[in-house]
């Protein structure tokens, strides 16, 4: 019983995937696998930095081997000049605890030599990783670049896409042979604007053929009439005007 729960669930969360992928917007899901890819990348050049830095810390702590070593050394070769230099002069106490300071100077300088024997291993170790590292931070910037240029042509695809559907649609809203639904189509809003056109001529037509708009048709043409004798007798009297001073001179 428990084993056709199990499967009974899995095929439940199988079909919802599928159906979620379906449904999904493939622009969101191209986002997402860009963004789950840029912090995978984000967490390796972090690790990678965390080891080039591992290498860089062992070079610094071997620089200050290395100069301990040397002023060690200095001081040990120093303490010998002056314990022979003393035991040349017959101080045989001054010589011998010079020779006890050079001793103390080299079981010092052996055991700095012998930790940085020890840390140029670890840093040939490290060196080696760190190089493993920028490669690994290369190759996968180069993964990652190829998969945003493969993100903008699937866009572009999908844009492209989209605009034909759209425009098949539109080819299917003005062909008649679509079958009629909410939103008319251009024939029908065609033919709908003709009828109106058609009737409104029609009226037109018939109001013109009354004795009404024969009246108003005469009493339009009276008052323009009218209005040409005005406008002449008007342009008479602007001529008798320029007219008089010429008479009052003469």
């Amino acid at each position: 019983m428990a084993n056709v729960v199990r499967k009974f669930y899995r095929y439940l969360s199988a079909s919802a995937n599928r159906k979620l992928d379906d449904r999904a917007d493939p622009r969101v899901q191209i986002d997402q696998a860009i963004t789950e890819a840029q912090r995978q990348h984000q967490a390796l050049v972090g690790q990678a930095a965390a080891v080039v830095g591992n290498q860089r810390q062992l070079e610094m702590r071997m620089a200050r081997q290395i100069d301990e070593a040397e002023s060690l050394a200095a001081s040990a070769r120093q303490a010998v000049i002056l314990a022979d230099a003393a035991n040349a002069n017959g101080d045989a106490t001054g010589g011998e605890r010079y020779e006890q300071t050079a001793r103390a100077f080299a079981g010092q300088l052996v055991a700095v030599e012998s930790s940085l024997e020890e840390l140029k291993a670890l840093h040939q170790q490290a060196t080696f990783s760190a190089e493993q590292a920028r490669r690994a931070v290369e190759d996968n910037t180069a993964r990652l670049q190829g998969q945003l240029a493969e993100r903008a042509r699937l866009l572009t695809q999908i844009e492209h896409a989209a605009m034909q559907e759209q425009l098949s649609k539109a080819l299917d809203g003005m062909s008649q042979l679509t079958p009629p639904g909410d939103t008319p189509t251009l024939a029908e809003v065609r033919d709908k604007v003709e009828q109106r056109y058609a009737v409104s001529l029609g009226r037109h037509e018939l109001a013109s053929q009354g004795v009404e708009a024969r009246m108003l048709e005469i009493r339009r043409a009276t008052m323009d009439a009218k209005a040409s004798n005005r406008l002449t007798e008007i342009r008479t009297a602007l001529s008798a005007d320029k007219r008089s001073p010429d008479q009052l001179e003469s």
